[in-house]
């Protein structure tokens, strides 16, 4: 069944909280298709378009019923469509990008458009309200540039019910976000897929057309590689049938590090072990 979540001012919210209760209930399987604006609350370069709450504008929360606290929930992107209009901010000066079929043009300037979405994630489980900035173990801030449509990312559940929220459209970026953004654009529409897993995580992995992702976060760029290259072992542990001494020898001639961003107070790296 695919769901559709309008764009209100109830369906839209700048933290994190296991407290918010969810504007939508689906079950695994179910797909939820939305619009969404971008990470400064806005529809278009000239309007905010609801009151500004918090810091990322997100849709959610959406409720997956059946998900428990300790299982995975994978999250398969079906369609990333911008709206025709980004910016990128560097040093307080705004850079302002239109989208030309599937280009994004920056006067002479041209970019590839590659659209995604830079959250999706679930609140931690303790109460309050909490910064949608940093990526965590339960996903949020990611910012990885391929998590385009046709990804699908795998989350740890902190909370019963997942309680989804996600947003914050980036038409292109390169790993680092060395500015702070990306292509910051609303998007007309987006589709998400939602399932239960059994695979075990300490934290995120990603399945891509041709690779697997493994994520890690940390304040620390060194501690956020061992968190990453942890994961990574366990994902080629599991699905290649290897031991833990034997991932790590093939890891290192076949597994390649990227800082995905350095802007998010915990900053990420994902490994990247092509199928």
């Amino acid at each position: 069944m695919i769901h559709e979540l309008p764009l209100e001012e109830r369906t839209v919210r700048g933290y994190f909280s296991v407290d918010f209760e969810p504007v939508l209930s689906v079950d695994p399987g179910d797909s939820v298709r939305f619009s969404s604006l971008n990470s400064g609350w806005r529809w278009d370069s000239a309007d905010e378009h609801f009151p500004r709450d918090g810091r990322h504008a997100l849709n959610g929360p959406i409720e997956v019923r059946g998900a428990r606290a300790g299982g995975t929930l994978a999250i398969r992107v079906d369609e990333v469509t911008p709206r025709p209009l980004g910016v990128t901010f560097a040093h307080g000066d705004m850079f302002t990008w239109t989208l030309d079929g599937d280009t994004w043009l920056l006067g002479e300037h041209t970019v590839r458009s590659e659209p995604f979405l830079g959250v999706i994630g679930m609140p931690p489980p303790d109460p309050g309200l909490h910064s949608t900035i940093p990526p965590r173990r339960w996903g949020g801030n990611i910012d990885c540039k391929l998590l385009t449509a046709g990804s699908t990312l795998y989350l740890p559940i902190p909370v019963d019910g997942a309680l989804v929220m996600l947003g914050d459209g980036h038409g292109a970026q390169g790993d680092g976000e060395v500015s702070g953004t990306a292509i910051e654009c609303p998007l007309e529409h987006a589709q998400v897929t939602f399932e239960l897993s059994d695979v075990e995580l300490r934290s995120p992995i990603a399945r891509t057309a041709d690779a697997w992702l493994a994520f890690g976060f940390d304040e620390d760029l060194d501690a956020a590689v061992e968190h990453c290259m942890a994961t990574m072992l366990d994902l080629m542990e599991r699905e290649l049938g290897m031991s833990r001494h034997e991932a790590l020898a093939v890891a290192s001639v076949t597994v390649d590090l990227h800082v995905t961003q350095i802007v998010n107070e915990a900053k990420g790296v994902h490994a990247i072990l092509r199928a």
